[in-house]
């Protein structure tokens, strides 16, 4: 089956498609494919370091150390340094996850499923703060805080954290392809409707080159593919190290 999503074609595999006893999904195989793309530039980023006269391959791989730590260590503090390669680790594999729809293939983060996995995980971290800084009689006493009959209302106010965290990321991205796919399919109508006022050769022109199609997509992709693409695994990261870190802090 294939879906027209702004202007690229993607070829997904149906959820009913198994491989023996396993159904391997569209989300599945690029998940693969960019966990084999990070791997294999790592490798290479991290491959033959020197102390002196270090290349620019080099250069450009302690830059991105650097600047992972600082942003670790200004959200979380220094004592959370053993989750910098966790933090890197998600980081890079959004940002790659979004922006490899630029290819003209499926982005795993189309999948609400990829961004709840992460989500999870976070939240996962953060009960085990909480757990460990109130202990588990604490933990569940914030249950029944202020009042015994708060007690569904907050534990739907404890899953929302990965829910909001998952949904937030998803929408984005969602929303920009939506978005596109409109837009592109729009353009597409208004290059029909202007050259089919040309006399004679008017209606196979609209149908066969679409004008309107050609750069302002390009542009627009630069707010809804680069920027979103990037601002969004930001936030998701900032939002993961902010609530752990509170979380450590619970009085």
């Amino acid at each position: 089956m294939e879906i027209n999503l702004h202007g690229s074609w993607y070829v997904t595999i149906l959820k009913d498609t198994p491989l023996g006893d396993i159904h391997i999904t569209m989300t599945m195989i690029m998940g693969w494919v960019v966990l084999i793309v990070l791997s294999t530039l790592m490798y290479f980023l991290g491959r033959n370091l020197q102390v002196h006269n270090i290349s620019k391959r080099q250069a450009a791989a302690e830059y991105i150390v650097e600047a992972l730590n600082k942003f670790v260590r200004g959200n979380m503090g220094e004592s959370f340094d053993k989750y910098i390669p966790f933090i890197g680790a998600l980081f890079s594999t959004a940002i790659l996850s979004n922006l490899i729809s630029l290819f003209g293939v499926w982005s795993p983060t189309a999948d609400l499923n990829t961004e709840l996995g992460w989500a999870l995980i976070a939240f996962v971290l953060i009960t085990y703060y909480k757990i460990k800084t109130q202990g588990i009689g604490g933990y569940a006493k914030g249950y029944l805080e202020p009042l015994a009959p708060m007690l569904p209302i907050n534990i739907i106010s404890e899953l929302a954290t990965p829910v909001s965290m998952a949904c937030r990321h998803f929408g984005n991205i969602l929303s920009g392809m939506v978005i596109n796919t409109l837009i592109y399919a729009a353009l597409g109508l208004a290059s029909s409707a202007l050259l089919g006022l040309i006399p004679g050769i008017g209606a196979w022109l609209g149908a066969h080159i679409p004008i309107f199609e050609f750069g302002i997509p390009a542009f627009l992709s630069l707010y809804f593919d680069w920027f979103s693409g990037l601002i969004q695994p930001f936030i998701f990261c900032t939002l993961t190290c902010m609530f752990i870190k509170q979380a450590s802090e619970t009085d």
